[in-house]
């Protein structure tokens, strides 16, 4: 009988150590380490008696396009190019509550309604707490079963025995397997369940789909272990106290990533968002100080968010500086930018930053309108009503070009802008019926535009001339 030793695993990231220790050298996480039994595996035949591939020249390799299967749901076929590959292994992460089970029973409803013979395999919830949920979603479909099961040995066993076309396996975190003298959950048991679940699914040429929960403590192993083995990667972003929902691609062998679909949670599941810049920006966008329009692109899609500052007098001794959406680190490079250039007296007042909707955004061309509504809010003049902005900002202060124009262009005029301020390098030849453009170099314009006729401007009397920075008469 084999030897069974003992191994001390992280959690957290997956590092093994040979003795315990109240803290992981690898990630950092506190009493994520714990006591591992490893049995080692039987001894197998010799390699060369077995029937093993040859390799072959790869100038010799006759190429076979994907072939995708449509969802039915728009947002995420556009999302993965044009729907789910045969032969491969997606995986779903998210907190929990976000919405990961509620997506993928609606993408089992619509697979099963074209005739897929579909496996939805739940370990969470019971085939009557299923059907509840399912019937508050879509129409079911016949060829759509579900199975309560967490024991992996059963699982494979039910996958060979019904052959389902598309399988859906509801979370990998529960799943065990009798072998395994791993705990449920743990790094080596999430590994090896998964690792079984893709062999089935390679080889049989069927779709798979995990769902992985990721959790703030970092207690129990989340997917971040299974993505280099699975084809695609999503992530089900958003505030579980607000009803819209980003899906986002981190990881698509057969597509092109970091793009986005936008959800909206309704009683009947998650509906698709077609036009997100709706969500984001309403009426009384750009009416108050401190409000600014921004066209951002996540890969191939742009729509307008809103960025709203609020600067006011500190009173406290140290400034408070908060941020939510933004990139923290640019925004505090930004506003030591604008006190050390424009001689604003940042340092002694409290900034807050935000992105309306609960939306995350990290793109440069978001630094020109974080400039903007900073501006806006510091000297209370609004920026002018349909006015869009947007740009990459240098530490210098120099405004530049950023890529995609004519998509935030376009978007800009879609949603009735009749203006919008961007870099000098990115400004396009005026055409008919096009919305007015405003290029600027240097984060100088807008401060004379908003600086300008104002009493609470602290600089007022000393400000150096622009010469060959442009300055913008009106924005409005």
């Amino acid at each position: 009988m084999a030897k069974t030793t003992t191994k001390f695993e992280c959690q957290s990231c997956g590092a093994v150590f040979p003795v315990w220790q109240g803290r992981c050298t690898e990630c950092a996480e506190w009493n994520s380490v714990v006591e591992q039994v490893v049995t080692p595996r039987a001894k197998h035949e010799p390699i060369e008696s077995r029937n093993v591939s040859e390799p072959v020249p790869l100038v010799e390799v006759q190429p076979h396009e994907n072939q995708s299967i449509p969802t039915g749901i728009g947002e995420l076929d556009r999302l993965l190019g044009a729907g789910i590959v045969l032969g491969s292994v997606s995986l779903l992460g998210g907190e929990p509550g976000i919405g990961k089970s509620t997506l993928s029973l609606q993408i089992a409803q619509k697979l099963a309604l074209q005739g897929k013979r579909v496996l939805y395999v739940s370990g969470e919830e019971s085939v009557s707490q299923l059907y509840l949920r399912s019937a508050r979603l879509e129409r079911n479909a016949p060829s759509l079963y579900v199975y309560s099961e967490t024991n992996m040995a059963a699982i494979l066993y039910t996958l060979y025995k019904e052959a389902p076309d598309v399988v859906i396996l509801d979370s990998i975190q529960v799943v065990f397997h009798p072998d395994l003298q791993a705990v449920d959950g743990s790094v080596s048991q999430v590994r090896y369940c998964a690792n079984l679940f893709i062999q089935w699914i390679k080889k049989h040429n069927k779709i798979g789909m995990i769902i992985g929960h990721i959790t703030k403590e970092g207690s129990i192993a989340g997917p971040k272990v299974l993505e280099h083995m699975v084809d695609v990667i999503l992530y089900l972003e958003g505030e579980r106290n607000q009803k819209y929902r980003i899906l986002r691609s981190y990881k698509n062998r057969f597509f092109n990533t970091h793009d986005i679909g936008v959800f909206e949670m309704k009683e009947n599941g998650l509906i698709e968002v077609l036009q997100p810049s709706e969500l984001f920006v309403d009426e009384t966008t750009l009416s108050n100080p401190g409000s600014v329009v921004a066209p951002v692109c996540e890969g191939d899609r742009a729509f307008l968010v809103e960025v709203q500052a609020l600067v006011v007098s500190s009173g406290y001794g140290m400034p408070k500086r908060n941020m939510v959406g933004v990139n923290p680190h640019r925004a505090h490079l930004i506003i030591a930018m604008l006190e050390k250039l424009c001689g604003l007296k940042l340092s002694s007042t409290d900034i807050f930053l935000t992105i309306i909707g609960g939306l995350k955004v990290d793109e440069p061309a978001l630094d020109l309108a974080i400039v903007a509504a900073l501006l806006s809010s510091y000297f209370d003049k609004p920026v002018g009503q349909k006015i869009g902005v947007f740009g990459e900002v240098g530490l210098s202060g120099e405004v530049r070009a950023i890529p995609n124009v004519s998509k935030r262009l376009l978007e800009l005029k879609k949603m009735g802008f009749s203006g919008c301020i961007l870099p000098e390098k990115a400004a396009t030849p005026p055409k008919k019926n096009e919305i007015k453009q405003q290029a600027i170099n240097h984060v100088r314009a807008l401060f004379e535009f908003f600086g300008s006729g104002s009493d609470n401007n602290p600089t007022a009397g000393r400000r150096e001339p622009l010469g060959r920075h442009s300055r913008p008469q009106t924005f409005g």
